[in-house]
């Protein structure tokens, strides 16, 4: 069991754990230490101090007392321990059961009481609020002595429990109020991040925060206008080039249709067809798809729709897998998703007898397999097959070799919606591509 599974995922929730954590663990030490050094010493004293007095009142009292020392003992009680003494002649001391469990205080006080009192005594503190009865058998009467319960129980472990949590509150409060305005632009840039990633439009945003986070955000903001250009650039070039060929190309076209019919001249209008498609490619991959706009889908229709459309050419050598249940809308270019799960089925029934396409979900991601029987490629290659202008077989034929773009533009096409393609080896005993898009 790692420690990170209980951590929080987001980075706010990351710093704000960073100061919480010390804060409480201060927090909880300082009340234990307060408590300890409160509870096990302060109360002691005071209970033990509170017990002293009584004993030396009984003790000034004596053990049968008449009239005039009981006056001068109340008296003096009065005015030097705050004490209302009352004296009851005949009477004797019944003992009352404690209906309560007595608190650390009352426990330190009685066990005082029964080191210094020599006589039958019961304490009550539950009568009164305000007020400690503590009630002594003498030897012809009972005497009553009324303490206050500041004398044994202090106010100021609720007052400092008060002041400790509601600082901790408040401490809280500002913390999440500075917390939020250093992640709002590292979230901001993030946002942006995976726009970019993801293929979308990402614009610019407001450069705020920290010196680093607005480094950073600058750092990104030239990074996508370059990006952006280099699209452009590469585009517009290619058009170019295509433009340039196509009118020779086309010239050549008109010059073998005004020919005589040969041999030589059927070759050549061959050849100008395949440099024609190869330019269609080059332009394919140059474009990508960013004029198309991105719109929910499900992604399990359209791989329902692409393998429904295989059905009657191919009877029973292709073969769908998706679980039951509900698959997730995602935002999607619709035609450049479909073009590139139908080109890399198409090339797994163009180079095998059988194929098996799998869609399922794993984490936040859709992964698709498409698995065939046929030869597959040699692993060795696996990376060099997803390049631009590789074609694994020497052949010129356009039926096999072709323009070394199929791959190259499928995995463009994932790569422009943030997802990733990869080569393996199939179950099959093929070639396995396997398609993952976040959700």
């Amino acid at each position: 069991m790692r420690l990170r599974t209980y951590l929080p995922k987001t980075l706010f929730g990351r710093m704000l754990a960073i100061i919480l954590v010390p804060m409480i663990l201060v927090q909880v030490i300082t009340v234990f230490v307060f408590y300890e050094r409160h509870w096990n010493t302060v109360t002691r004293y005071m209970a033990s101090s509170l017990a002293s007095e009584i004993s030396l009142l009984v003790d000034e009292i004596g053990a049968v007392p008449d009239n005039a020392s009981i006056a001068i003992g109340a008296k003096k009680a009065r005015h030097y321990f705050l004490f209302d003494v009352t004296y009851e002649p005949q009477a004797i001391l019944t003992q009352t059961p404690t209906l309560h469990s007595p608190s650390f205080a009352e426990d330190i006080f009685t066990k005082s009481l029964e080191n210094r009192l020599n006589y039958p005594w019961s304490l009550d503190v539950l009568r009164d609020d305000d007020w400690i009865y503590v009630d002594v058998q003498l030897g012809d009467g009972v005497l009553h002595v009324a303490a206050g319960k500041k004398r044994l129980f202090s106010s100021t472990s609720w007052t400092f429990l008060g002041w400790t949590i509601s600082t901790s509150i408040l401490l809280f409060f500002v913390a999440l109020i500075f917390l939020r305005g250093q992640v709002r632009p590292i979230r901001r840039l993030a946002i942006a991040a995976r726009q970019l990633g993801l293929g979308r439009t990402a614009g610019d945003f407001r450069l705020e925060g920290a010196k680093e986070i607005r480094l950073a955000g600058h750092a990104f903001q030239a990074m996508r206008h370059r990006i952006d250009r280099q699209i452009n650039e590469r585009t517009s070039m290619l058009a170019g080039v295509s433009h340039d060929l196509r009118t020779p190309l086309t010239r050549m076209r008109l010059n073998i249709a005004l020919a005589a019919p040969s041999s030589d001249v059927a070759a050549i209008d061959q050849d100008i067809a395949e440099m024609e498609q190869m330019i269609e490619g080059y332009l394919s991959f140059a474009r990508g798809e960013g004029a198309e706009a991105f719109t929910e889908a499900r992604f399990d229709k359209i791989i329902r729709q692409i393998i429904e459309s295989y059905a009657g050419a191919h009877p029973g050598r292709l073969r769908l897998i998706i679980p039951a249940g509900e698959f997730p809308s995602i935002e999607i270019r619709v035609q450049s998703i479909r073009r590139a799960i139908d080109n890399l089925i198409g090339n797994a029934l163009r180079y095998a007898g059988s194929a098996e396409v799998r869609l399922k979900i794993v984490d936040d991601e859709m992964v698709l397999f498409i698995d065939d029987d046929g030869p597959g490629i040699d692993p060795a290659q696996y990376e060099e097959a997803l390049k631009p202008f590789i074609r694994l077989e020497s052949s010129r034929n356009k039926e096999t070799g072709g323009t070394g773009l199929g791959l190259s533009i499928a995995s463009d096409a994932i790569l422009s919606h943030g997802g990733k393609m990869s080569l393996d080896t199939s179950p099959l005993g093929g070639l396995r591509i396997m398609v993952k898009l976040p959700i």
